[in-house]
């Protein structure tokens, strides 16, 4: 089972999910920075329930070194070093057992107009910020100028205490399993299969299961703020990292810098809100792409989803031995509608499957779900499905799903069966309980943050930005809208990008509507 709710924004433009890469070769120690310097900012002052935690943890000093490889990839060079931060396990006992979050950074290329750390959550939730960092640098090199560009792997995350719920081949064979089931037994195979991902989870995370919420690494960021010496945290969140940007405006607002939300998750939907959310979203560009091609949208969907079902009936065969199924091929069709430069890929690949070959949308598949060539998955959606699943609260069950599929269907013939199964399937008989119906992302008194919405993006539909922008309050959120196609829009308008690095770097703060046509 595959969610595409919340997914890394970057590594979906790029046609590849990253696997885990370089790990931190550093750890956290008492010694100074590796070059001896001081930082060029001063340490910032305790604040808020930082200044109630133990000096072992507010004191600390990062051992910045050279980031090791890990079998997923090589490191990623000499011009990034790797630490890790201590921050409790359970934030309600501070002084009790910590955890170590895994962190990278850039160091700011002109030290003199340095402005202090930018830090960066790519999005999942489940992405590794110590892989996708070092990706996003030359899109970013103008903000590293002035700022150390920081990312982490959130906990439960790749190389901080990630989380793997299931062996390579109880993967493979569970994409066997019926994600839009017909029949009782498929249905029972289906939640069955979902609750035995829950187990394994439990057993991978043991203690940390209750305690990686988007509102326990909110927290762990303002402690590395802190650490990292910014009176103010300065942040750049895409897709849910938006989400996390949100609540941490909520629960620090003054201490909120210059934040930036990219591919904006609507704070206002619940579990069944975003299901519907992202149904339209990927229907739209669905839409968007089949009117690039001369094809009637609606024509075209119709022929998608009576392909689907074929394939359902019967999975295709595919050059790798194994078979393409209904699921595997929805998951193909998804990846290219995260960015338009991808759209022709996407023919090629429906083109083989009405000839009766699914090797292409299978491989757009194994993209997606981080299957390499020798079988090995990476574990994003693994990380994901713990963190969303202890937020929301909101689980449907399998008889109210049912009842909500005509509306998922009407939303759209290809993502709606899927989407609307989803509901019921993702956290169901999860071994802990979610934490709330919606995140609360009021931020009464912080700082303006710039909230930029695509109209075209399929993960995160445009209407979450005005969302956003609304609920983050008066003078806080101000929204800024690129009309294009894809996942994010920083790196696809030039527009955005003069907006938002004006914003960054020099504090300007858009008109609240500004319209990005290019």
């Amino acid at each position: 089972m595959v969610r595409f709710v919340r997914s890394t924004a970057l590594a979906a433009a790029a046609v590849l999910v990253t696997g885990l890469a370089a790990g931190c070769g550093g750890g956290s120690s008492d010694e100074g920075n590796d070059d001896g310097k001081a930082s060029a900012q001063p340490t910032a002052a305790p604040s808020g329930p930082t200044a109630k935690l133990p000096a072992s943890l507010t004191s600390q000093k990062l051992d910045w070194g050279r980031c090791g490889a890990t079998s997923d990839g090589p490191a990623p060079g000499d011009d990034w070093q790797c630490a890790t931060l201590k921050v409790p396990l359970d934030w309600e006992k501070p002084t009790g057992k910590t955890i170590g979050i895994a962190l990278i950074r850039g160091k700011a290329t002109d030290e003199d107009s340095r402005i202090g750390s930018l830090l960066f959550n790519f999005g999942g939730p489940g992405g590794s910020g110590i892989s996708m960092m070092p990706s996003y640098a030359a899109l970013t090199s103008q903000l590293q100028e002035r700022y150390d560009l920081v990312s982490f792997d959130p906990r439960g995350v790749a190389a901080s205490e990630g989380v793997r719920c299931r062996s390579d081949k109880d993967i493979q064979a569970a994409e066997s399993v019926d994600s839009t089931p017909d029949t009782a037994a498929e249905e029972t195979s289906y939640l069955k299969d979902s609750a035995d991902f829950g187990k394994g989870c439990q057993e991978s995370a043991g203690s940390l299961m209750a305690h990686v919420s988007t509102t326990d690494t909110a927290r762990d960021m303002d402690l590395m703020r802190h650490v990292l010496g910014d009176q103010k945290l300065h942040y750049f969140g895409i897709s849910y990292g938006t989400e996390l940007g949100g609540v941490y405006a909520h629960l620090f607002p003054q201490n909120v810098g210059r934040l930036v939300l990219d591919a904006v998750v609507d704070p206002s939907a619940g579990t069944v809100g975003h299901a519907k959310n992202q149904t339209r979203g990927f229907q739209r560009a669905l839409d968007n792409y089949l009117k690039s091609t001369g094809e009637n949208p609606k024509e075209g969907s119709q022929k998608i989803a009576d392909l689907l079902k074929k394939i359902d009936a019967e999975p295709l065969p595919t050059s790798s031995g194994r078979k393409l199924t209904q699921t595997l091929a929805l998951t193909g069709i998804v990846l290219p509608l995260y960015s338009e430069q991808t759209w022709a890929g996407l023919t090629s690949a429906l083109d083989a499957a009405e000839q009766g070959d699914g090797s292409e949308l299978l491989a757009l598949a194994d993209n997606y779900n981080e299957r390499d060539a020798t079988g090995r998955y990476g574990t994003t959606t693994h990380s994901q499905r713990v963190i969303s699943c202890l937020d929301d609260k909101e689980r449907p069950t399998i008889e109210e799903t049912k009842k909500l599929l005509p509306q998922f269907r009407k939303i759209s013939p290809v993502f709606g069966e899927f989407m609307g199964w989803d509901t019921a399937g993702w956290c169901h008989n999860w071994p802990v309980a979610g934490q709330h119906e919606t995140p609360e992302v009021s931020a009464p008194g912080a700082d303006p943050v710039l909230v930029v919405g695509n109209t075209g993006d399929p993960a995160t539909p445009y209407e979450g930005a005005r969302k956003m922008a609304d609920e983050l309050g008066k003078d806080v959120g101000v929204e800024l809208t690129w009309k294009g196609e894809g996942h994010g829009a920083y790196g696809s308008s030039s527009c955005v990008d003069d907006t938002v690095n004006a914003y960054l770097l020099d504090g300007k703060v858009p008109e609240d509507g500004k319209v990005c046509e290019s």
